[in-house]
C-alpha cells in the first residue's frame, strides 16, 4: 500500500484565545496551506476534530463551518470527537484515506478552546472534561482526570518503586523544554524543588504535574505517494496504529501498563517495519507527569519500570538517548484536547525537517507520536520519518 506524507504543517500559539473557534481553526489550516504551497481549491477533504464545542461554546456541526472559513466549502467533511485523542484519530482517517487511493491531497486538523475565555469556569471545564469518562460507573463517584491518572502513576508507583521526586524530574525536563518553543503556553522553567512544594491535585500529583486548560489548534496537509515529491520537505507517515482498552477503569487487569498505548504501538511498529529502538525522538500524551512515564515505557521507549528514572536520568531530556516532548508536551507547550494530537504530528513534521526553531533536536529522522483519550481507553500512534 502506498504512503501518505505531510507536506505542510501550521499550528497556533497553544495558550488563552478570543478568537472563535472557526477563526482559530483557520490560522493553523492557512498556515498549513501555505507551507505545503497549495491552496483550499486542491485539496480534497477535511478531516476535523474537535471534542467538546458543543458543551463548552454551543457550536456543533463545527466540521462544515470550518470548512467554509478556510475556503473549502463543498468538499467533504468528517469531524471526529475521540476524547483527548481527537484529531489523532482524525488524522488516522485521513491516512487511510490516502493510503486507499480515495483521496490524493487531504487537510487533517482539529481546534479547542478550553480556558475561561470560552465563559466556562475551572469547575465547569473539569465536569466537561470528566463526561469522557464512565457515566454510571465512574462520573457519579466525582472521579475526574486528576483522579483517573492518579490512580495509574500511583499503582506503577507500588509496582516499581517510582517516586514524586521522578514525577517532578518530568516537569522539570518539559517546562525546560517548553521555554525554548514560543508556541507553548508556558514558557517559563521550573525546579524540582518547586514542583514538590506545590500544592497537591490528586495524590502523587502537584499542581506542576498537571497539563493546563489551553485554546490552539493545528493542521496539516497530506498528500499520496504519487504527489509527494512534487513537494518541499515530505515527512512519510510509515506507520499509524489505533486501539482501545477496557472502561471503565475498574475493570483493567493491569491499568498502569496502558494497553491500548502498546497495543496500537505494536500495530504502528509493524507497519513502518520498524522497532522502538529505531525511533530518534517522541512526542507523547503527558497530561500529567504520570502519563507521560507510562507513555515511554507502553511504546518500548523505556524499560518497563524505568520511566520515572530515566527522566531523573535525563535519558528523555533534549540530549539524552531517547528525547520526550522536545516540544514541553502537553505539560508546558498546552492541552487544547481537539487540537492536541494534530499538533504532535506538526511538531514531528517540523524536527524531521530541521524546522523546530530554538527547541530543533540534532540529527533526528524518525519519530512517534502517542495521543490517548480519557482514561487510557483510547491510543493512537503514529510513526513518521524523512523520505528517502
Amino acid at each position: 500500500m502506498a504512503r501518505a506524507s505531510v507536506v505542510g504543517a501550521g499550528m497556533t500559539k497553544f495558550g488563552v484565545h478570543d478568537t472563535p473557534l472557526q477563526e482559530l481553526f483557520g490560522d493553523a489550516a492557512f498556515e498549513a496551506f501555505d507551507d505545503a504551497g497549495v491552496g483550499p481549491d486542491e485539496v480534497e477533504a477535511l478531516f476535523f476534530g474537535n471534542a467538546m464545542g458543543g458543551q463548552t461554546e454551543n457550536v456543533t456541526h463545527l466540521g462544515p463551518q470550518c470548512a467554509t472559513h478556510v475556503g473549502m466549502a463543498g468538499k467533504p467533511v468528517q469531524r471526529y470527537e475521540d476524547a483527548c485523542a481527537t484529531s489523532a484519530n482524525a488524522f488516522k482517517n485521513a491516512v487511510e484515506a490516502v493510503e486507499s487511493g480515495r483521496h490524493d491531497v487531504v487537510l487533517v486538523g482539529g481546534v479547542e478552546r478550553c480556558t475561561p475565555e470560552t465563559g466556562k469556569d475551572t469547575d465547569e471545564m473539569t465536569r466537561i472534561f470528566a463526561s469522557a469518562s464512565h457515566r454510571q460507573y465512574e462520573q457519579p463517584t466525582g472521579l475526574t482526570f486528576p483522579g483517573v491518572f492518579a490512580l495509574l502513576t500511583k499503582r506503577h508507583m507500588h509496582e516499581h518503586g517510582t517516586t514524586e521526586e521522578h514525577l517532578a524530574e518530568v516537569a522539570v525536563k518539559n517546562h525546560g523544554h517548553g521555554s525554548l518553543n514560543p508556541k507553548a503556553h508556558f514558557g517559563k522553567e521550573t525546579t524540582v524543588e518547586e514542583a514538590l512544594d506545590g500544592p497537591v491535585v490528586a495524590d502523587p500529583f502537584r499542581l506542576m504535574d498537571c497539563c493546563p486548560f489551553s485554546d490552539g489548534a493545528a493542521a496539516v496537509v497530506l498528500v499520496s505517494d504519487d504527489l509527494a515529491d512534487s513537494f518541499d520537505a515530505p515527512v512519510d507517515v510509515t506507520g499509524v496504529g489505533h486501539a482501545t482498552d477496557i472502561v471503565p477503569l475498574a475493570d483493567k487487569e493491569t491499568p498502569h501498563v496502558t494497553k491500548a498505548a502498546r497495543d496500537a504501538a505494536s500495530q504502528a511498529y509493524d507497519q513502518a517495519g520498524v522497532s522502538a529502538a529505531d525511533v530518534d525522538f517522541a512526542e507523547v500524551h503527558d497530561c500529567f507527569t504520570g502519563a507521560e512515564v507510562l507513555a515511554s515505557e507502553a511504546l518500548g521507549l523505556i524499560e518497563d519500570g524505568q520511566g520515572g528514572v530515566a527522566a531523573a536520568e535525563g535519558r528523555t531530556s533534549r540530549d539524552g538517548d531517547i528525547p520526550i516532548n522536545a516540544s514541553g508536551g502537553l505539560k508546558a507547550k498546552g492541552h487544547p484536547i481537539g487540537a492536541t494530537g494534530a499538533a504532535q504530528i506538526v511538531e514531528l513534521t517540523e524536527q524531521v525537517r530541521g524546522e523546530a526553531g530554538e527547541h530543533q533536536l540534532d540529527g533526528v529522522s524518525r519519530g512517534v507520536a502517542h495521543n490517548l483519550g480519557g482514561d487510557a481507553a483510547t491510543t493512537v500512534v503514529s510513526i513518521m520519518e524523512a523520505r528517502a
